[in-house]
């Protein structure tokens, strides 16, 4: 574990006083099938095929051993497979923290048996979302699953009690705040109170409903935005009650949270954007982007022998860096790229 922590919090340190010459976060869509058929998401509308093999996952992971944070998305992870042998891959990066998220959907003992293998890889922290966007009636109608709310709060009931064993097991609950939702959160939060009586407002990460056409595929879904005065009336509800806790993850969270504020009054960046300098997204057919939420395509893992060398300091690259300094990339503020943007700037707050 310390050997891990320390590769991470140099990559941390050098960020925060120049530019990186690797990424140190990987952004990895390992699939497009999805479970869900949520209304602010058209990923489950994909026709997901020629998806990149493990093995092709393995040569990448392989040619990159640079990754400490790895942070895994869909679709649902869970309807891979292999989705262990992914994690495996990375081990040789000695990552200190891998992330992902679920819709708990898939039969709850496969979850559990695979989530036990995850923790059992020695990984010094896994951290997982369970989404969750309402009580019972809204959750399951924003996420079109009857019966998708029962299963998620029975899932953090589950891994409550494996964490008494696997002290690097990390979760919490996935709000996203929508046009659906919005004004409800405190609703949600009684509702699963009634669940899990000790439950707290630090249970859950925030995010609010965003369009991407190169991710979410909801680019000219307008309608899913929520109102702004609504939703920072939410926020900073949220945000009051709040509890300090001794945790990275938790002090992240709540800068994240403070920023996400600042962002939906202004609808600005409130930070410089770290895409292509501490960390990259690659989509499930291998495609490389800057972010999760910028279409700007560099190349694909397999046209460049799945090598990030072969690119990182290119042309392209570089021309992408310069926009983003010229404050040209798309305005953004998802956890996904959000994080690494304040751990750069760390002894700024």
């Amino acid at each position: 574990m310390i050997k891990q922590l320390i590769g991470l919090s140099l990559n941390i340190l050098k960020s925060n006083f120049g530019e990186l010459k690797k990424p140190y976060k990987l952004n990895f869509c390992i699939t497009y099938k999805c479970n869900s058929r949520c209304k602010t998401c058209n990923i489950w509308k994909i026709n997901a095929k020629n998806e990149l093999s493990i093995d092709e996952i393995k040569l990448f992971a392989d040619k990159n051993r640079y990754f400490k944070w790895i942070e895994l998305t869909g679709g649902e992870v869970f309807l891979r497979n292999d989705f262990v042998d992914i994690i495996k891959t990375f081990k040789a990066s000695n990552p200190f923290i891998v992330t992902f998220p679920t819709n708990c959907l898939v039969n709850e003992t496969l979850m559990l048996e695979k989530i036990k293998q995850i923790l059992e890889l020695k990984i010094p922290r896994i951290a997982i979302t369970l989404s969750l966007d309402g009580n019972e009636q809204m959750h399951d109608y924003i996420r079109g699953i009857p019966g998708n709310y029962k299963k998620t709060i029975n899932m953090f009931k589950q891994l409550n009690k494996l964490k008494k064993n696997h002290k690097n097991l990390f979760f919490v609950f996935g709000y996203t705040i929508s046009k659906y939702n919005q004004g409800h959160f405190n609703e949600a939060f009684e509702s699963i109170k009634q669940h899990i009586p000790d439950i707290k407002y630090n249970d859950f990460h925030i995010n609010i409903a965003q369009q991407s056409d190169n991710y979410y595929g909801n680019k000219e879904d307008n309608t899913l935005i929520p109102d702004k005065q609504i939703v920072l009336k939410e926020l900073r509800e949220i945000v009051k009650n709040r509890e300090f806790e001794f945790s990275a993850i938790q002090y992240i969270e709540s800068k994240f949270l403070k920023k996400l504020i600042e962002f939906i009054e202004t609808r600005k960046q409130p930070m410089k954007s770290k895409s292509l300098i501490d960390s990259l997204f690659i989509d499930a057919y291998g495609n490389i982007f800057p972010s999760i939420m910028w279409n700007m395509k560099i190349d694909n893992i397999k046209n460049i022998n799945f090598d990030l060398n072969n690119i990182w300091a290119g042309k392209k690259a570089d021309e992408i860096r310069k926009m983003i300094k010229e404050n040209k990339e798309p305005v953004q503020w998802t956890s996904c790229e959000a994080y690494q943007s304040i751990v750069s700037e760390i002894f700024k707050f």
